[in-house]
């Protein structure tokens, strides 16, 4: 199933999707940014971090409306931090709201987690781990099937808290529609790829239930609250802060020779994988979470969420008000063996580029020396080198590299900047001189150290400048004759809004107005010598009339219309 996906265009290319994506999972082809399902983990911080809000999740909410309204037993499981991501005053407030959209009963997913953690003791004790890793975390777990299988011996042999909770609800009621509600989105992936006995039916996230809420005109604060008939204790509603699967194992976990240790967010859980895949730890007990703050920064809060450190206060308060431990008020209970579960490797098969290859690519991005490899990040690769192995394997493109691109668009504007055959110059608001290229300094026979911050009516006088001052719409397009400088030019003038500049073009028309004045000269000169012709022909046709009439007028007519020809 494929959880994650990115609809067609508005993307802005920032790259921001792969910038935050641990295991570069997101393919950009031809400027379309598309998940690959064998690569992603599912932990959905490409969603939280897009700000165009064009990569979504899949919804299952009209899955669960469906057997609400057909009349099933639907009983939801809610994670912990539901007491942080919702306004509300009391906590059984969430309660009587899931009631009203329909759901048959409610419950703690921490009652589950119970049962985890004894697990974890359990395990620990034994010994027999040369480092121990939690497993509730299904974004994790699925970083180390994928990306580091050196640490799947680690992983504790366990399900998660919501899976351990859902083989309780069917237990208790075999028939019911269970549904997981947190804010993950890795769970649903977990219930989906688990869900062989249908543990749990469907899985939403907390910005569903409060998109359902808002839909249905149901505010949390004009709610009488309902009590949780059967509530987890303090261990179990710790789970989802920063330390709190272990928030009472740490004491126990260095009983059995383990030293505590704990991974929060992508780049911490990145890095201790890397040190245990390269046997640099042994005997850490290790606590990993890929959520910045554990489960309470999960990417499914809803949107109007409070602050991270409020929502972890709101948590912690709610822990606090719970038993330090408690019996099971259901006479139902599941058995160590089924809580077991077994990880093995999802390998990722990418080809891999030979040096030479890697080297050609660095060089069509214009990389030729180590020092041209900024390493900046700015295209989502921590490196140039792991960027050409994208481009290798057709995940990344090589217009992606933006220092590249920008090098070579400032080549480009550079070099017309530099060779046009026209001046150009750009003015500041109060039409002062801030940058020429070399034909405008040729042209008017300046040099631009003698003219910067200089008033462009020094050079082309004041009234030409005067519709534009009044109107920063207008385009000036005219003819202008400089005669300091004997020049003339073709003097075009507009305002560009987005930088606050104006920018001048000038085409140097001198040369071609000193032919006209050539070309109408030498007409003049025509005109004269075709009538000085006319009038001597004509006073000898006068002597010779009698002789030579007839030619005489053919000579006139011809003369005539070469006098016209000169007119033309």
């Amino acid at each position: 199933m494929q959880w994650i996906e990115i609809e067609k265009g508005n993307c802005s290319d920032c790259y921001k999707c792969l910038r935050s994506c641990p295991s570069k999972a997101i393919k950009i082809i031809d400027g379309r940014a598309e998940v690959v399902k064998e690569m992603c983990i599912v932990c959905g911080h490409c969603q939280v971090v897009c700000p165009q809000h064009i990569i979504k999740v899949k919804s299952r909410l009209r899955n669960v409306q469906a057997a609400i309204d057909d009349d099933f037993q639907v009983i939801a499981s809610i994670a912990p931090s539901f007491v942080g991501a919702f306004d509300m005053k009391y906590p059984g407030q969430f309660k009587t709201a899931l009631k009203k959209l329909g759901f048959s009963d409610v419950s703690e997913t921490g009652i589950g987690a119970e049962y985890v953690k004894q697990e974890y003791i359990d395990a620990l004790k034994t010994q027999k781990y040369k480092n121990f890793i939690t497993s509730s975390c299904p974004s994790a777990n699925y970083l180390i099937q994928k990306y580091y299988p050196r640490c799947i011996d680690f992983l504790a042999p366990t399900v998660s808290p919501m899976l351990a909770h859902g083989k309780l609800m069917k237990k208790s009621s075999p028939n019911a529609f269970t549904v997981f509600i947190g804010p993950c989105i890795a769970k649903k992936q977990e219930a989906f790829e688990y869900n062989t006995n249908e543990v749990i039916n469907e899985v939403l996230t907390f910005d569903e239930i409060a998109m359902w809420l808002k839909e249905s005109n149901i505010n949390l604060n004009d709610l009488q609250e309902e009590e949780f008939e059967n509530p987890t204790d303090i261990n179990g509603a710790s789970f989802p802060v920063k330390g709190g699967i272990f928030s009472n194992l740490k004491s126990i976990s260095d009983i059995y020779g383990y030293q505590y240790m704990q991974a929060d967010g992508v780049e911490a859980c990145i890095n201790i994988l890397e040190a245990l895949s390269n046997h640099e730890l042994e005997g850490v007990c290790v606590e990993l979470n890929m959520c910045e703050g554990s489960c309470i920064g999960g990417p499914a809060m809803p949107s109007d969420h409070p602050n991270c450190y409020v929502i972890e206060k709101r948590v912690r308060d709610f822990a606090k008000n719970k038993p330090i431990s408690s019996e099971p008020v259901s006479s139902v209970s599941i058995e160590s063996d089924e809580l077991n579960r077994d990880f093995s490797e999802k390998p990722i098969f990418m080809p891999e580029p030979t040096e030479e290859e890697i080297v050609e690519i660095l060089h069509s991005m214009g990389k030729f020396k180590d020092s041209d490899q900024l390493n900046c990040n700015t295209c989502g690769y921590k490196t140039c080198r792991d960027k050409a192995k994208a481009v290798y394997c057709n995940m990344s493109e090589i217009t992606m590299c933006l220092p590249f691109v920008r090098k070579k668009a400032e080549s480009i504007r550079n070099t017309i900047f530099e060779y046009t055959p026209n001046a150009i110059l750009f003015l500041d608001p109060d039409m002062n001189i801030i940058e020429i290229n070399p034909k405008a300094e040729e042209i008017l026979g300046v040099h631009f150290e003698d003219v910067e911050g200089q008033n462009i009516e020094a050079l082309v006088g004041r009234d030409i400048l005067f519709d534009i001052r009044l109107d920063k719409s207008a385009v000036i397009h005219k003819k202008l004759c400089i005669d300091s400088k004997d020049i003339c030019i073709i003097f075009e003038m507009s305002y560009i809004k987005e930088e606050n500049v104006y920018m001048v073009i000038m085409s140097d028309i001198t040369q071609e107005e000193k032919n006209i004045k050539a070309l109408n000269a030498m007409k003049e000169r025509t005109l004269d010598a075709a009538q000085e012709v006319i009038d001597k022909q004509m006073r000898v046709a006068q002597e010779i009339a009698s002789l030579l009439g007839e030619t005489t007028a053919e000579t006139k007519i011809i003369l005539t219309r070469l006098k016209k020809i000169a007119m033309d």
